[in-house]
Order: C-alpha cells, then sequence, then structure tokens
C-alpha cells in the first residue's frame, strides 16, 4: 500500500510550486490589475520619488523583490513595472534592475515548471518517434538559437518564453542565459521609455508601448532574431547537401 502512495505523494509535491504559480496567477489577474497599473504609477509618482530620494538601496530591492513576483507568478503589470524600474532609476541602472529581476523571476517559474512536469513530458518526447521526435531533436541541435529567438521576438509572451523551455530539456545555464541577453533589446527601449515619463506625466499623456514596433527599434531587433535564426538556417542546408 506504501508503495503506491509514495509516488502519488511525491508526484504532487512537485506539482505544488506549480500549482501555487497556478493559482496566484489567476487570482492575481482578477485582483491587482487596477493596482499594477499607469495610473497607479501616475498617480503615486510624487511618494515613489521621495521614497527612492530618502531609502534608495532599499527602494532598490524592494522594487526588484516585486518585479520577480510578478514575473514569477505571470502576474499583471510586467510591462508597468518595467516603466516603473526607469522611471525610478532611468535608463541605466534601471534597464539592469529590470532585466535582472526578470531573468530571475523567469527562472523561477521555469524550474517550477521543469521540476512539477517538465521532466517527465521532456523524457516522454524524447522517447517518442515519428514526427515528434524529429521537432524534439530539431529543438535539441538548434537549443541555444531558439531560446533567443523566443526572447527577441516581440509576438512570444513572457510566460510562454519561459515554459516552453522547461518541456524541452534545455539546461537551467542556458536558460538563464538566453533569457538575461535575449530581453536586453526590448528591456531597454521599455526602460527608456519608463526613464521620460516625467514628462509625459507633465503633459497629462500616457506612453507609448507600442513604440518597440516602430521602425528604428523594430527592425534592429528582428535583425538579431535573423542572426539567431543563422545557425538553423545553415545546418538546415548543409543538411540537404550533405556538406
Amino acid at each position: 500500500m506504501s508503495d503506491m502512495t509514495e509516488p502519488q505523494t511525491g508526484g504532487l509535491a512537485r506539482r505544488l510550486p506549480l500549482i501555487a504559480i497556478a493559482v496566484v496567477a489567476v487570482i492575481g489577474a482578477f485582483t491587482l490589475r487596477d493596482y499594477l497599473s499607469f495610473e497607479t504609477l501616475r498617480d503615486n509618482r510624487e511618494a515613489l520619488l521621495a521614497f527612492r530620494d530618502a531609502n534608495y538601496l532599499l527602494t532598490v530591492l524592494a522594487f526588484m523583490a516585486i518585479y520577480v513576483v510578478i514575473v514569477a507568478f505571470s502576474l499583471p503589470g510586467a510591462t508597468v513595472a518595467t516603466l516603473t524600474g526607469g522611471f525610478l532609476f532611468a535608463t541605466f541602472p534601471g534597464a539592469l534592475f529590470n532585466i535582472t529581476a526578470a531573468t530571475i523571476g523567469a527562472t523561477a517559474i521555469f524550474t517550477a515548471a521543469r521540476w512539477g512536469f517538465g521532466e517527465r513530458l521532456g523524457a516522454k518526447l524524447e522517447g517518442s518517434e515519428g514526427v515528434v521526435k524529429k521537432i524534439k531533436d530539431g529543438i535539441d541541435e538548434n537549443q541555444w538559437s531558439m531560446l533567443f529567438l523566443i526572447r527577441l521576438v516581440p509576438a512570444v509572451p513572457f510566460f510562454v518564453a519561459n515554459l516552453v523551455p522547461s518541456f524541452m530539456q534545455v539546461p537551467t545555464h542556458r536558460f538563464v542565459i538566453s533569457t538575461f541577453l535575449g530581453i536586453i533589446p526590448g528591456g531597454v527601449v521599455y526602460t527608456s521609455v519608463g526613464a521620460g515619463l516625467g514628462e509625459v506625466f507633465a503633459r497629462g499623456e500616457t506612453p507609448n508601448l507600442g513604440i518597440i514596433f516602430e521602425p528604428q527599434i523594430l527592425l534592429p531587433i528582428l535583425g538579431l532574431c535573423v542572426l539567431a535564426a543563422l545557425p538553423i538556417v545553415i545546418k538546415a542546408v548543409r543538411g540537404k547537401t550533405g556538406l
């Protein structure tokens, strides 16, 4: 009897972190949306700046901790948090704080997902046959390129880019490095928007969050996507030509 209950108990224990993340994410989606918003930042900007000026290090630590929680639990407000980093700490070191916190939060949910069922799913994919196995092998052969691509392409939701690698047996160090480097372009852009929020507030306007899709921003990012995809293309060409 004990032999049957122990695996079940162990399996549930491994899933608890991911279950907790899912529950908090659902609750947060309904309860925190009005609080983690641009309007909240605008209405409390003077108090935030005063607190930062009086407690700079504490502000940095508290801000990064909140950012990590937002990302780790897939809560609404990640974009507002990035803007806040620029507003409070300027483009630099604000971008460094934003990118570091986002990477830590992403690693937390990646670890929870892989520990919960990613390893078992990855093993099943590895042992599969046919098309599924070919897709799995293709991703394995081009892990670095695929990881950078899902980070650089603006259309890929951040939480999706955190979960997919956990199913593909991606080593943690690859996930951390590709996440940190891959989110730098978008992170710097939105942090710089946040750094200019003082003037936006003064004019009574809202920030242009679609700036990342403007040609002068999007084209360089797409160029990085092409570079990330280049090794995949070269391997495919060599495979077809037998080189």
